[in-house]
């Protein structure tokens, strides 16, 4: 069994992926927009789309990014523009502290540091913060570092 964590980026997802391109050197591996699906007959399911009716042509569907070795899944949603990414955080483990130091910065352009980048007891560093998207991230360098 496999589980893995779909990002839902409410009408931003081609902004969210060149952040996450730009911030930690993410891949996208597959990205399928609106226009590239098939044809769907007219059905009172209208809550399947985005926003409840006729998604944009040019939003995203579906992708999946790759992270170092974490695939994620990402699309546009409903396109509200308001994501909400509560009560979960995507964990990053860095080698070091200068490579947790470089993602951190990068993440939190435009974001919300909630807890900065400094020594603890369990790791020599930890921070957490919510990015320009409102999804939360918790960097830690591995402690056997």
């Amino acid at each position: 069994m496999k589980v893995q964590s779909y990002l839902s980026f409410e009408g931003r997802c081609d902004e969210a992926l060149a952040f996450y391109k730009k911030a930690l050197g993410a891949e996208v591996v597959q990205l399928m927009r609106y226009s590239e699906a098939p044809q769907m007959p007219p059905s009172s399911d209208a809550d399947a789309s985005c926003g409840g009716g006729a998604p944009a042509a040019d939003k995203v569907m579906h992708a999946v990014v790759c992270i170092g070795e974490t695939e994620l899944m990402a699309s546009d949603g409903r396109c509200s523009g308001q994501p909400e990414f509560k009560g979960i955080m995507l964990a990053l483990t860095a080698a070091t502290d200068a490579q947790a130091r470089q993602w951190f910065d990068a993440l939190a352009d435009g974001g919300q540091v909630m807890q900065p980048l400094i020594p603890t007891f369990f790791s020599s560093s930890f921070g957490m913060l919510t990015d320009r998207f409102g999804v939360g991230w918790l960097l830690v360098v591995h402690a056997g570092q």
